[in-house]
């Protein structure tokens, strides 16, 4: 009434040409607060918004911006705000972009105010800010996509609390709405009646001058880019000029409405300043008088005539398209939310007054264009079926049973009526044809004439079972029992996961491709416990499966209906139930396909799942095969109506195709879902408004499977009701709790909880197990009914012969005699349950077929079939599922039979038994049972071959990996044979013996096995290479990891060799020889071996040598240990050559030839091999042989049994020579040449050398045999311990032959047979073998069986496969005749003997070392005493190995007669002697090493000192094995007479040197490799003096003075220490009252921050309470992703995983926590996924392993003051850091060692360092005040230079950018961010106004850094130079470093 009366009154002012238009009031603004979805600025006097993202560019001026942030002080900006003091005491322009509304000093301290922000793309509000838009400027083609509306409501000046007795009560309300499509944006102030109550504010710094600053109101471009690293001011405009302007603001307006201001703000094309509204009219509030501004400085005068706002051929328009209601921004706010009031302070909200709708902007102008959400314009109405409204527009009442009639468009609803149930006024339905949606939802409604109640049986069975049914009013509802949910119709368990099954159809066009979907399976699980919905849709056709990806609103359904509720929120099955249907539309940008959804809800089924049929039909675009989706997380309102629930929003999804690349695309979702209501319970209403968060979305094509999957984590909560603390949030709510997935989470208070197993589950909610409520008799079936089981609940099915009644719950019997059953000469009985046919009198039969002739009895198949069919009698029970036969007319089994539930079929005999090997799986043809079985073949050759191979092992599991030959119908072998494992394939004969030639490795062409073999060529080279090694072991397996050779066709080697395990590959040559020079790596791209060589030098000597000893052996495998020389650029070997494993070095002469006196072992100062040698005679020939026989073998070991020769004094060979091993001797010429016919065997007469030779005769069969075992081997050595015969002087055997080695004797006939029985052991006199006895008897004897000693003997002595005999192993004695153990046995290689009994078992206490007397063994034994703990020791060492071995190397206690240890101990390998006790302990202090003489043992020892720290050290390492071997490679530590460490330490295995402190530590920089001069460890190590230990908060403090360039502002926060070191226990920001309390450790106290000028009180030394209890310092890994942001934050490192190039904060997560520590620089190893990181409060380098559980490791504890910037190098295994107090750069090795300074020199404040691992170069800043500079070096400290040091302020932060080779770094100073290439050229700048940047990295085009300003982490886009995202801790404080972890090492990684 009161908008028609001034309606009235403006068209009575027409007539005189005149209408006053009133002020706007807060009804008239926009819609704000919560319910409209508003973020909420956070309480102070000086607080900015986090980052506002905006999906699309703001143009602002001519610049584009993508963020904004929303200040305290009523100001909008592009850039985050400096402090206040910088810009709010001060006039236009800012440096930074701003909008300002009322740019004033702003407090909401103490709850004064709220301010609200949000960006929408609701048409309800763009279709608003288009008309105003289109009023103001008429000619605009404007069509709003986004807008930003920010409100400031009630808030209040910041005041001095010490100059006025309280707050003031004037408070001010204002809003700026900006709205802005692809190119222009325009900006509204609303200032509404009564919204201004103070004009200005007073400076914080006026002290007692009483002065006020005028708000100011208008635009800023900010500071604009001159010349190249110069700003400017850049345009500006002011609305206000001095407080009578502000106080214009609600009075007047350029829009023709008081408190109304519209602007023109920005264009994409050109823009020079700001163009505001131009409108005529008369207001009704003039101001008081004129005012003139400035050019900048808009004019607003007061106009007498008013123009037309009404339109004069509809003034019903008003009624009929009302501007506010319909969308869910445009809702009336909760009771007491903004309830209007007189007071300043009282907070209302727009639609509260009805009337007050279209006090502005009465005109309804239409968009210029069609919306791209295809929305109405502004007007369009919803009214609800059963409303009043609707009832009067169709001019009749509707009655209740109507059913809501879903709207075809976008539209709008009302607010309801006061005294009708509440439903929401706004929001929108989205357009779908009427035709298409089935009303029936099953909702009865009633009139009161007509009342339905619970006792009506007809109505009883719509509720669930688990749900009770109350009576209303009206009618009566179904609700739930407690323990279930849903609406009362259909109720589930809580907390139980739910099911969904059902079927997909439709067609759906790809492209321009139709695909038609034909029911194919979708299944869903949905754990309800915290939101996961899983859906999976079967057997989906490639293309339609690629494009559905974005399609998880298919799935988001299932989600909305069991989401994890936070607090005042439904979840959509407890509105729905299990019946509905929801329609949906999705439009697809850029390209317009449609694409739309039905989804019908069709009940639970018998186990309680949900099934949901899914129709799509019409368009999608078509995606790449193998394309990924992603989707980042979004939010959705939904609004509920009766009946009905809307949604609409906008999809966005990038698409990343091998084919495309990244592409980025969007989806417009409109839905309606519908179902049955119980209207009757007026109490039970639905929220109107409900906001679903889908926080995780994936979604997989999975072309293999066919299967589409998606996966959503989905929450339900109020609209804008999220935490702002996520730790804070209770694990129910958040979904981080460890309930069972059959668990209902129960918050408690805090962050506690309850787990309670889900009804129809039992445990402690955390393990939860299904109740078998039919077992344990509680289910609620009745009588005659049977209990199903379910999970979670059962079912209850009537018994055969029974169904359910009326009421669905009882069973009622059947009466099956209605349904005449019986055969027509039979009568039907109905019994209960059951029933009867009984054949009439004189018929015969079983009532289903009688007869007038008696039947036969029931054949064994009848009486089968019956016994299992249900109804034949009373008591019978139909046995579910069960197989049940078919009988002929007859009554005999049918041949073929099948099962009614399987569909199984097979054939069976006459007995019903099933036949072998007949049976058929559903769907296919059954076997022809009329034919009989054929007899069964033998196996066959191939058959048995097959079946042994698949035997399971002796454990049960299965051979895998073994060849299983395959075979033909006929079981012979297929022509082609395969290697399921290795792919390998090839062609056998009928034997299945491989066809030569026809094997093919995997993944090429089989050879065709039916040609017949070609005339076959002999083997080359190549093809013996291959096959041998090919071949597989003896159980079938293929030999693995060898090197098996590539050959041609032609069977000769391919050019290009790879090794197909390591994955190395080199070019041979025709002989398969590699090719010098050709080998490459795995990875890399091979050597092109179809180019010839380069000319090249032929090969050195040296060269020779050292490629020999690197070719693989035969098998394919490197050679590791061996010894290769070291050759120059020439090829000529280098004067020192050094073994690699041992560490010895000596020096050659040009042939490679070492050097005699040159050699040094590890750990000392290599010979000066540039010394000349001594002059000496050249070598002679038996020189030359003889050191080139002592020189190591190729692989560098000694070589062992090789023959030595002699030579004199003058280097001639001496006449006669000897092998020191075999004992042959021999003569030889003045070559050195064997003289024939004089070698003599061991212990006979030598040859007289001296003697001239006689003339040679032919060669005997004995001297060919003696000749041929002597020849050397391959390599030119001798073969060592095998059998040379002896021959006489005339070349024949001599009849005793003995064995050089062993020392068995034996007598030969004249062809050198050995004679049986004539051999005798050593130290035995032999045979006669001459005596004529002996000469027979091999002829005359019988041969007596073999003796367990010569078993023994023989087995012993039975050579190796090469021929060679056993060398070293223990040969049994025995006696000639009886063939019995000797008594004594020797071994002879150790020379041991011991007595033995009858069975050769030694006799205790017998055993002599060599060359003691043995035992006589003929005495018997005395009686044994018992072993002593010295003999059990030595025996137990002793022991030999199970092949008859000795232990070698192992430590043998001696002892003596008596048993006991000996004084003096002695090591047989090492060489080391000590003295022991009598238990065998070693006594301290007597232990020598070998050449040195030992100790007396037998003086008493000196009253001992106790070990010194260096003695247990080295004490512990020498320690033996429990083996008894000592420990190899430790290091020992060297301890001087007095016990203390000597100065120089030094590895015996490596051969590194350093120098160490009396406590053991090393001291930094002194280590040296091996062969380099070692330190002087005499000099002293400078230490900067420290008065007493630095405590953390001092050392905290010092590193922040000298990071504020030792002048921190009042403002910044500096540590406040007590005088012990110790937190004070109240901090402060600078000299501000922003303060807090910390605990000792110097962690703030939750909730002791305080803004006001009265500090906290704080209780020093008491520990605060803690939430938690403190974490351990142990690795908690970050999510499982490829990219992951480690970020350091004081006392933790953080980990912020990077999705795609967004930061995704809901995975953030704390990854290690390391308490008074504080973390400064951090880097990560790719390789080794390790984290290191330097610790400014320990002074140590640490890293830790990125497991979980790992724990972290110090590497560098000594030296260091102020470590502070970290890199490491992944390629060269090095880390590099600086320290910036005494201003150097080192480096180290990445376990700690190796440290080296590099620079100590021009540097002044070194902070950051970057390695670049591709180039090998350093990078570093150093921000000297004076001349900040960035410079660089390689790795090794050369070449360094500066980079740059023009234009640069505080470089704090520097990075790599490996896409464009530049280095790039972010000014604290300059607040730029900025690149240059390394020669110093391509400077540009990337941002220009960062806030506070400390450290940063570079991944994908974008920088991510670390910002003291922000404390958070901050990412800008490398293209459009925009800040794209943030992330700020929950726990606000310094983010110093930041490193990127990878899975994998990046390409450029540094």
């Amino acid at each position: 009434m009161e908008r028609l009366g001034m309606l009235a009154a403006c068209l009575l002012c027409w007539s005189c040409g005149v209408c006053l238009v009133s002020a706007i009031r807060r009804t008239d603004m926009y819609p704000y607060g919560p319910h409209s979805g508003d973020l909420v600025l956070a309480e102070g006097d000086d607080e900015t918004s986090r980052v506002l993202p905006l999906s699309r560019p703001l143009n602002f001026y001519n610049a584009r911006f993508s963020q904004l942030y929303v200040a305290t002080n009523g100001i909008i900006s592009a850039q985050d705000l400096p402090m206040e003091k910088q810009y709010v005491d001060d006039g236009f322009p800012t440096d930074f972009p701003a909008v300002a509304p009322f740019l004033a000093d702003i407090d909401t301290t103490g709850g004064r105010g709220q301010i609200y922000y949000r960006v929408t793309e609701t048409p309800a509000v763009l279709n608003r800010v288009a008309q105003e838009v289109h009023q103001g400027f008429p000619d605009a083609k404007f069509t709003p996509t986004h807008a930003v509306v920010a409100t400031w409501e009630n808030v209040a000046a910041y005041e001095e609390q010490t100059r006025t007795t309280g707050p003031s009560s004037k408070v001010n309300t204002f809003q700026a709405v900006i709205g802005y499509d692809e190119t222009d944006s325009y900006v509204i102030f609303l200032y509404p009646e009564g919204g201004l109550n103070f004009f200005g504010t007073r400076p914080k710094e006026s002290y007692n001058v009483e002065i006020e600053l005028p708000a100011r109101v208008g635009f800023s471009r900010g500071e604009v880019p001159y010349l190249i690293f110069s700003r400017t001011e850049g345009p500006h405009y002011s609305v206000t000029s001095n407080e009578q302007t502000v106080k214009n603001l609600y009075q007047v307006g350029n829009t023709g409405i008081p408190g109304v201001w519209l602007f023109h703000t920005g264009n994409s094309y050109s823009f020079d300043n700001i163009v505001p509204a131009s409108f005529s009219g008369l207001l009704d509030t003039p101001p008081a008088g004129g005012h003139s501004l400035d050019t900048t400085t808009a004019d607003y005068e007061i106009n007498e005539d008013y123009s037309d706002t009404l339109d004069h051929d509809n003034p019903e328009e008003e009624d009929d398209y009302p501007l506010t209601g319909g969308d869910p921004e445009f809702q009336t706010a909760p009771p007491g939310d903004h309830s209007e009031s007189a007071s300043p302070d009282a907070r209302s909200s727009p639609s509260e007054d009805p009337s007050r709708q279209a006090a502005y902007g009465i005109k309804n102008v239409p968009l210029t264009s069609e919306s791209k959400y295809n929305s109405e314009p502004l007007g369009r109405q919803y009214a609800p079926p059963n409303s009043p409204e609707r009832a009067e527009a169709g001019g009749a009442q509707q009655t209740l049973e109507q059913q809501p009639q879903v709207p075809l468009e976008v539209v709008d609803v009302p607010p309801p009526q006061r005294n009708e149930r509440r439903f929401s006024p706004g929001g929108h339905v989205v357009s779908v044809d009427e035709d298409d949606v089935d009303f029936d939802t099953g909702v009865i409604q009633y009139t009161t004439e007509k009342k339905e109640t619970c006792a009506s049986s007809r109505f009883q069975q719509q509720c669930s079972q688990n749900a009770f049914c109350s009576d209303y009013a009206t009618g009566f509802c179904c609700h739930c029992r407690t323990g279930f949910y849903g609406n009362g119709r259909h109720c589930l368990p809580e907390g139980a996961p739910q099911r969904v099954s059902g079927k997909v159809s439709g067609t759906v066009t790809v492209g321009s491709t139709p695909v038609e979907l034909n029911n194919i399976d979708l299944h869903a699980y949905i754990v309800v416990g915290d939101g996961r919905a899983y859906t999976a849709i079967s057997e989906v056709p490639e293309p339609v499966g690629w494009a559905l990806m974005p399609l998880a609103p298919i799935g988001e359904l299932f989600g909305w209906l069991f989401a994890l509720e936070l607090p005042n929120s439904q979840a959509g099955f407890k509105i729905t139930g299990a019946v509905f249907t929801r329609h949906a539309e999705a439009i697809f940008y850029p390209g317009n396909q449609r694409l739309s959804i039905v989804q019908t809800g069709r009940g639970l089924d018998d186990h309680n799942h949900l099934n949901v049929d899914t129709i799509v039909s019409g368009s999608l675009p078509f995606l790449p095969p193998g394309s990924e989706v992603t989707m980042d997380p979004f939010k959705e309102i939904y609004q509920y109506y009766p009946s009905v629930a809307t949604s609409y929003s906008v999809r966005e999804f990038s698409v990343m195709s091998a084919e495309r690349g990244s592409e980025s695309f969007s989806f417009q979702l409109k839905q309606n879902i519908t179902y049955g209501d119980c209207r009757h319970d007026n109490g039970a209403g639905v929220p109107e408004t409900l906001q679903i968060t889908m926080e995780r979305v994936f979604v997989m094509y999975v072309k293999e499977e066919r299967i589409l999957r998606y996966a959503i984590t989905n929450k339900i909560s109020p609209v804008g009701v999220e935490p702002t603390e996520p730790e804070l949030v209770n694990p129910c709510y958040a979904g981080n709790h460890d309930c069972d997935t059959t668990a209902q989470c129960l918050p408690q208070q805090g962050q506690d909880f309850l787990c309670q197993c889900a009804t129809g589950y039992r445990g402690d909610g955390r393990n939860c197990y299904d109740v078998d409520e039919c077992a344990e008799g509680s289910s609620s079936c009745g009588a005659h009914a049977q209990c199903v089981n379910l999970p979670g609940s059962h079912s209850c099915q009537c018994q055969g012969g029974f169904e359910f009644g009326f009421d669905r719950r009882t069973c009622v019997d059947i009466d099956e005699c209605s349904s005449s059953p019986c055969h027509i000469s039979a009568r039907c009985i109905n019994a209960l349950g059951s029933f009867q046919c009984q054949c009439q009198p004189g018929f015969y039969g079983d009532g289903f077929h009688c007869s007038q002739h008696e039947v036969h009895p029931k054949s064994q198949c009848e009486q089968h079939r019956d016994s299992l069919q249900g109804g034949r009698e009373q008591d019978s029970r139909p046995s579910l599922g069960a197989f049940v036969p078919q009988c002929d007319s007859d009554g005999r089994y049918r041949p073929l039979q099948c099962h009614g539930s399987t569909g199984h079929c097979w054939c069976v005999d006459v007995r019903g038994q099933e036949r072998a090997e007949t049976r058929t799986p559903p769907g296919t043809p059954p076997k022809d049972c009329n034919r009989p079985d054929e007899p069964e073949h033998p196996k066959t050759h191939c058959e048995h071959h097959r079946d042994r191979v698949q035997t399971t092992s002796p454990e049960g599991y299965p051979i895998v990996g073994a060849y299983v030959p395959q075979c033909d119908d006929n079981g012979q072998y297929t022509p082609s044979q395969c290697h399921s494992s290795t792919g390998h394939c090839w062609c056998v004969d009928a034997n299945g013996q491989e066809r030569a030639g026809t094997r093919t490795p995997a993944g090429t062409t089989r050879t065709d096995c039916s040609k017949p073999d070609e005339p076959e060529h002999p083997k080359t080279h190549c093809e013996h290479h291959r096959d041998r090694v090919q071949t597989t072991s003896p159980e079938g397996y293929p030999i693995v990891g060898a090197y098996v050779p590539q050959c041609d066709d032609n069977g000769q080697y391919t050019p290009s060799q790879c090794h197909s395990s390591t994955g190395h590959c080199w070019c041979v040559d025709g002989n398969g020889q590699e090719r010098a020079g050709t080998r490459t790596p795995a990875g890399t791209t091979p050597t092109d071996c179809s180019k010839p060589d380069e000319p090249q030098r032929p090969k050195t000597h040296c060269e020779h040598h050292r490629d020999r000893v690197q070719t693989t052996s035969p098998e394919g495998y490197p050679i590791v240990g061996a010894y290769v020389p070291q050759c120059d650029d020439n090829g000529q070997y280098t004067p020192s050559q050094c073994h690699s494993s041992t560490g010895h070095c000596w020096c050659v002469d040009g042939n490679g030839q070492e050097r005699a006196g040159t050699r040094t072992p590890a750990g000392t100062t290599p010979t000066d091999c540039s010394k000349p040698e001594e002059p000496e005679h050249p070598k002679t020939h038996c020189e030359h042989h003889r050191d080139r026989v002592q020189t190591t073998s190729p692989e560098g070991y000694p070589i062992v049994g090789a023959y030595v020769p002699q030579c004199d004094d003058n280097g001639q060979y001496t006449p006669s020579q000897c092998h020191s091993s075999t004992g042959h001797c021999w003569c030889v010429d003045g070559n050195g040449q064997e003289r024939a016919g004089t070698r003599t065997p061991a212990g006979t007469t030598r040859t007289d050398c001296s003697k001239p030779d006689e003339s040679e005769r032919p060669k005997t069969s004995c001297e060919h045999h003696r000749d041929r075992v002597q020849t050397t081997d391959r390599e030119g050595y001798p073969i060592a311990g095998a059998y040379v015969p002896q021959c006489d002087a005339i070349g024949q055997y001599r009849s005793l032959q003995c064995h050089g080695s062993t020392g068995h004797c034996w007598c030969v006939d004249v062809r050198g047979q050995e004679k049986a029985g004539t051999r005798t052991p050593p130290g035995t006199p032999p045979k006669d073998c001459d005596r004529p006895d002996v000469m027979l008897s091999s002829l005359d004897e019988p041969e007596r069986p073999k003796t367990h000693c010569e078993h023994h003997r023989d087995q012993a002595q039975t050579t190796s496969p090469e021929g060679y005999p056993i060398v070293g192993a223990y040969v049994a004695q025995c006696d000639a005749h009886t063939g019995q153990y000797t008594p004594l046995q020797c071994h002879g290689s150790t020379g041991h003997c011991w007595c033995v009994d009858g069975r050769g078992q030694e006799r205790a206490g017998t055993r002599t070392p060599p060359g003691a007397p043995p035992t006589d063994c003929d005495k018997p034994d005395e009686p044994e005493r018992p072993k002593t703990h010295c003999e059990h020791h030595r025996d137990r060492v002793e022991t030999t190995s199970p092949e008859g071995y000795p232990i070698v190397g192992a430590y043998v206690p001696q002892c003596d007669d008596n048993g006991q240890y000996t004084s003096l101990q002695c090591h047989g390998s090492t060489g080391h002697c000590w003295c022991v006790d009598s238990t065998g302990q070693e006594r301290a202090g007597t232990r020598t090493p070998p050449g040195s003489p030992p100790k007396d043992c037998d003086k008493p020892d000196e009253p001992e000192r106790p070990k010194t720290h260096c003695e247990h050290h080295r004490d512990s390492v020498e320690t033996t094995s429990p083996e008894g071997y000592p420990i190899v490679g430790a290091y020992v530590p060297q301890c001087d007479d007095n016990g203390q460490y000597t100065p120089r330490q030094c590895h015996s295995s490596t051969g590194h040197c350093w120098c160490v402190d009396g406590r053991g530590q090393e001291r930094a920089g002194t280590r040296t490799p091996p062969r380099r001069p070692s330190v002087d460890c005499d000099r002293p190590v400078p230490v900067a003096p420290t008065e007493h230990p630095e405590s953390v908060c001092e050392r905290w403090r010092a590193s922040l003075i000298e990071h504020y360039g030792g002048k921190p502002q009042p403002e910044q926060y500096v540590p406040q220490c007590e005088q012990d070191g110790q937190f004070s226990p109240v901090q402060c920001y600078g000299e501000t009252t922003y303060c807090w309390c910390v605990d000792q450790d110097g962690r703030e106290v939750p909730g002791t921050r305080s803004y006001d000028v009265v500090k906290p009180a704080c209780l020093p030394s008491v520990a605060p309470p803690t939430v938690r209890p403190l974490p351990r310092p142990d690795v908690t890994p970050p999510p499982n992703t490829d990219i992951t942001l480690l970020y350091a934050q004081g006392q933790k490192i953080g980990a912020l995983p990077l999705n795609g190039t967004r930061l995704d904060a809901s995975r953030s997560k704390t990854l290690l926590t390391l308490h008074g520590s504080i973390v400064v620089g951090i880097a990560h190893d790719c390789k080794e996924n390790h984290v290191y990181w330097t610790d400014l409060s320990a002074r140590t380098i640490n890293r830790a392993s990125m497991a979980a559980g790992a724990e972290p490791e110090i590497l560098i504890n000594t030296n260091l003051v102020s470590p502070e910037g970290l890199a490491v190098d992944a390629k060269r295994r090095l880390m590099f850091w600086v320290d910036s107090n005494p201003d150097m750069i080192e480096s180290a090795n990445l376990d700690g060692s190796g440290r080296r300074t590099l620079f100590t020199t021009d540097l002044v404040n070194p902070r950051a360092i970057i390695v670049v691992s591709s180039t090998g170069t350093l990078y570093w800043t150093d921000w000297n005040r004076e001349a900040p500079k960035i410079e660089s070096a390689s790795v090794d400290g050369q070449n360094r230079r500066v980079v740059v040091s023009d234009g640069v302020g505080l470089p704090n932060a520097l990075t790599y950018d490996s896409s464009s080779g530049q280095v790039c770094w972010a000014d604290a100073g300059t607040k730029r961010l900025e690149c240059v290439s390394p020669d110093g050229s391509g400077r540009r700048v990337v941002h220009p106004s960062l806030n506070y940047p400390f450290s940063m990295v570079y991944y994908r085009n974008h920088f991510y850094y670390t910002d003291w300003r922000r404390d958070g982490v901050i990412a800008v886009s490398k293209e459009s130079s925009q800040i794209t995202d943030e992330y700020l801790p929950d726990q606000r404080s310094h983010l110093y470093g930041i490193a990127i972890a990878t899975t994998h090492c990046l390409s450029g990684s540094h």
